[in-house]
């Protein structure tokens, strides 16, 4: 559109803004106000205390302040912002020379405004353990190479959700209308199997113990 042409060309012609007080960007940047005050207006920084007896050369010359401490004050270099990756001269954008420019209008039309992408809650929907009922209970087969039984049970979740969980252990007591607690883990040969039943919860009983029969003498 011929109005689009006209908004990019008067968004280039624009001045770039002032750069900000360099006050203000200490402060920002979570600076105390006699430290930030100090730096932005060039006052002497206070004289740093005596090394400890028995310190030597090399200990006090890596002790000296190094380079990197430059990058934010402006008392050596007035006029110049900073970035994440050090000093940028005046003028400078976040990609090279030219003021700092947002999204023009003719991206934001075909883009839109950017949203972060939502995450998957999973099965739970971001609960760590959530309470169902028995719909009924299955068999299903691992896969290949693995060939068992595996203990399953379909249940609806009190979100109202219906999954499939993994009965773990040998043996279960559960049945159709059975109150069971499910949380979240995988089955590894189990395709589609993400939660596992907890034993010992509700009408879910612990596994049993099986009793070694006594050796004969």
């Amino acid at each position: 559109m011929a109005w689009a042409g006209w908004a990019r060309a008067l968004l280039a012609l624009r001045p770039p803004p002032p750069p900000p007080h360099p006050l203000l960007r200490l402060l920002q940047r979570g600076w105390g106000e006699s430290r930030a005050r100090r730096v932005a207006w060039g006052d002497p920084p206070p004289p740093p205390p005596p090394p400890p007896a028995g310190r030597g050369l090399l200990l006090d010359a890596a002790a000296a302040p190094s380079s990197s401490s430059f990058s934010s004050s402006s008392r050596w270099f007035p006029g110049w912002g900073c970035r994440a990756g050090g000093l940028s001269p005046p003028g400078w954008g976040p990609w090279g020379p030219g003021p700092w420019r947002g999204i023009s209008v003719d991206q934001l039309h075909r883009r839109g405004p950017f949203r972060w992408p939502r995450r998957n809650p999973g099965p739970l929907d971001g609960h760590p353990q959530l309470k169902g009922v028995v719909l009924r209970t299955m068999i299903r087969k691992p896969k290949k190479p693995n060939s068992a039984n595996r203990k399953c049970c379909r249940v609806r979740l009190s979100t109202g959700k219906e999954v499939v969980a993994f009965i773990p252990g040998e043996g279960h007591n559960l049945q159709e209308h059975s109150v069971v607690l499910v949380e979240g883990g995988r089955t590894q040969d189990l395709p589609g199997v993400k939660l596992k039943v907890v034993r010992g919860k509700f009408d879910c009983a612990h596994v049993q113990k099986k009793n070694k029969p006594a050796a004969s003498k």
